[in-house]
C-alpha cells in the first residue's frame, strides 16, 4: 500500500471551535448539522439513510471502511449525509462479499469526506453543547470566509426536507399478488422498511411526500403507512393532514421516526428539537405493554412532548427511552393507529423490534 500524501482539514463548528484532520481524498468543503452515530457496524446504510439528509456525520466508530461496501447494503438511491467526519479511515477492506471499497462508494457519490479527527473530544464537545450547525473543508487557511458562509445555513429547527429526498411520482415495491395492499407517505423512506413490509406479504405502493388523503386512498389499501425522514416535522402540514384523516376514518395506520412525529402532531402534540439527538443501534427502549426490553436502532433529531401525550385522552404512551424518557411509541386507544420513534427495520440491527411490523400486520387482518 502506497503513502498518499493528504490535505489538511478542518471542523468548523457554528460557534467557532476548531478540530483539525485530513482529507480523505479529494479536497473540498460541506456544510451541514454536525451529529454522531455510535454504530460499530452499518456505516453504509447511515451514509444512505434520508434522514440523514443535510447533517455531517461524524462516526463514534475508531475504524471506517475497514469491510468495503455491498450494492445490497444502502437504505435509498444515493449517498444523503452531506460530509463524513471519522478518526481512522480504511482505504483497504477485507470482507470477501464487499464489491468495493469505502473510498469508491465516496467519489462515486461526490462525498466529501475526512479522517485523523479527534472524533472523542468532537464527540464529547456536541454532548455538553448540542448539535449545531458546522463546516468542513480543505480550505484551513480561509477561516473567516467559512464562518461567513456557514451563518448562511439555515438551521434544522422549523428546516422542512422530506422534500428534498421524497421521491417524484409513486412506485411500487413487492409483488404485486401478495395478500395485503399498503399505501407509504415518502417522507424519507428506507428500503428495509419496504423489504420488512414485503415479506410479509405486501405489496407496497410509495407515494411522494406532498400526496393526498384521495391519492393514496385511491390504491385501496388494506393499511397506511408513514416513513421516516428527515427535518423538523412541524411544517409537514400535508402529511399531517394524510395522518388526520386516515385516523378519523379508522384506517390502519403504522409511523416510523418522523412519520410516529406526524402522528403525534396530527393529535395535537407538540415536538421539540432534543439537544443532540439519538443515533446508533444500541438505545435501550422498554415496552411498557409487556415490561420487555428492546435494544434499539434510532436516529433523530425531534422528539414529542411527554407531558402533552400523558395528557392526551386518545393516546397512550407505549414505549419509552431508559436514557432520558423520552416517548419512544404511541398508540391510540380508540382507533387503528400506532408508532415508533425508533427504527424495527435496523439492518444489520438489532432487530428485537421486527415484531411491530407483524403488529401492523395483524391490525390490517383484523380490520
Amino acid at each position: 500500500m502506497k503513502y498518499n500524501k493528504r490535505e489538511k482539514a478542518i471542523v468548523l463548528l457554528a460557534d467557532g471551535t476548531i478540530f483539525h484532520g485530513k482529507a480523505i481524498g479529494k479536497s473540498g468543503t460541506a456544510f451541514g448539522e454536525v451529529c454522531f452515530n455510535t454504530g460499530m457496524t452499518g456505516y453504509q446504510e447511515i451514509f444512505t439513510d434520508p434522514s440523514y439528509f443535510g447533517q455531517l456525520m461524524v462516526t463514534t466508530n475508531a475504524h471506517i471502511g475497514n469491510y468495503g461496501t455491498q450494492k445490497d447494503e444502502i437504505e435509498s438511491d444515493s449517498i444523503k449525509i452531506s460530509g463524513l467526519i471519522c478518526k481512522n479511515f480504511s482505504y483497504e477492506y477485507s470482507r470477501d462479499a464487499a464489491d468495493a471499497s469505502l473510498e469508491e462508494f465516496l467519489n462515486k457519490n461526490n462525498l466529501f469526506a475526512i479522517s485523523d479527527v479527534d472524533t472523542r473530544a468532537l464527540v464529547s464537545y456536541i454532548r455538553d453543547y448540542g448539535a449545531m450547525n458546522a463546516v468542513i473543508s480543505t480550505e484551513v487557511d480561509n477561516i473567516e470566509e467559512l464562518k461567513k458562509q456557514l451563518a448562511k445555513i439555515p438551521d434544522m429547527n422549523g428546516l422542512e426536507l422530506a422534500s428534498k429526498v421524497s421521491t417524484k411520482e409513486p412506485y411500487y415495491y413487492g409483488n404485486e399478488n401478495a395478500t395485503y395492499k399498503i399505501a407509504a407517505l415518502d417522507i424519507g423512506i428506507k428500503t428495509n422498511i419496504l423489504r420488512n413490509l414485503a415479506k410479509r406479504d405486501a405489496y407496497i405502493k410509495v407515494f411522494p411526500y406532498n400526496a393526498t388523503f384521495q391519492e393514496m386512498s385511491g390504491f385501496n389499501p388494506d393499511g397506511y403507512f408513514l416513513s421516516n425522514g428527515p427535518g423538523d416535522p412541524e411544517p409537514l402540514k400535508s402529511a399531517q393532514k394524510v395522518a388526520k384523516e386516515i385516523i378519523e376514518k379508522n384506517l390502519p395506520l403504522f409511523g416510523i421516526c418522523l412519520g410516529h412525529q406526524v402522528i403525534a402532531l396530527a393529535n395535537g402534540i407538540s415536538t421539540y428539537k432534543m439537544h443532540h439527538g439519538h443515533r446508533g443501534i444500541n438505545h435501550p427502549v422498554k415496552n411498557l405493554l409487556t415490561g420487555k426490553g428492546e435494544i434499539t436502532s434510532q436516529n433523530h433529531g425531534f422528539a414529542i412532548n411527554r407531558e402533552e401525550a400523558e395528557n392526551h385522552s386518545d393516546i397512550e404512551i407505549t414505549h419509552v427511552h431508559l436514557n432520558d424518557h423520552t416517548v419512544a411509541g404511541i398508540r391510540m386507544k380508540n382507533k387503528n393507529c400506532f408508532s415508533v420513534q425508533y427504527h424495527p427495520e435496523a439492518s444489520p440491527g438489532p432487530h428485537d423490534s421486527s415484531y411491530l411490523f407483524d403488529q401492523f400486520i395483524e391490525n390490517i387482518k383484523n380490520k
